[in-house]
């Protein structure tokens, strides 16, 4: 049974036309199934088009009612990586310290980890992250934020004080 209600949308024009295997989300899934006794619920994959990731996104969240809402992909330079932007237009608030340690821990690895534009932000109960399209980049981004995401879901489910962790626990 899962812990949390996990949703991946995977943007990639490659992976929706079936050109290349999603080696992304494999990783993720064993990577959420390790650190957060979890398993992903809803898998969507969608082309590089801020208006396909935005749908995904709003229907994963506000229909679907995940408590988070992990994408894949499109987080680099190039004129098809939209998903920050959209990211942008979903979110009510961005969560910078998370997207600060991701890109942090992997330029112990990588000098070119600076190049990405993750964004992590809350819409309503939901926290929405982004991950690189690689599953090296997926390991590395969600090994440095794995520990603080169920702490960060109580907070913005309100269950502070509720047994689980106190306010004064929160910082």
């Amino acid at each position: 049974m899962s812990h949390y209600k996990i949703a991946v949308i995977t943007s990639s024009n490659s992976i929706f036309r079936g050109e290349r295997h999603n080696d992304s989300l494999e990783k993720l899934m064993e990577l959420l199934k390790r650190d957060l006794d979890s398993e992903v619920s809803i898998q969507r994959v969608v082309p590089d088009h801020i208006e396909s990731i935005k749908e995904a996104m709003i229907e994963s969240i506000d229909r679907e009612r995940v408590d988070l809402l992990i994408s894949v992909g499109g987080t680099g330079l190039s004129p098809e990586d939209v998903t920050p932007e959209a990211t942008e237009l979903v979110i009510d608030r961005q969560v910078p310290g998370f997207a600060e340690e991701m890109r942090r821990a992997s330029l112990k690895n990588s000098r070119r980890a600076m190049l990405t534009r993750a964004v992590v932000g809350t819409r309503g109960n939901t926290l929405v992250i982004n991950f690189p399209g690689n599953p090296k980049g997926v390991e590395e981004c969600f090994t440095a934020i794995s520990d603080q995401i169920p702490h960060a879901l109580n907070i913005i489910q309100g269950k502070v004080g509720e047994g689980s962790i106190t306010r004064e626990e929160t910082w």
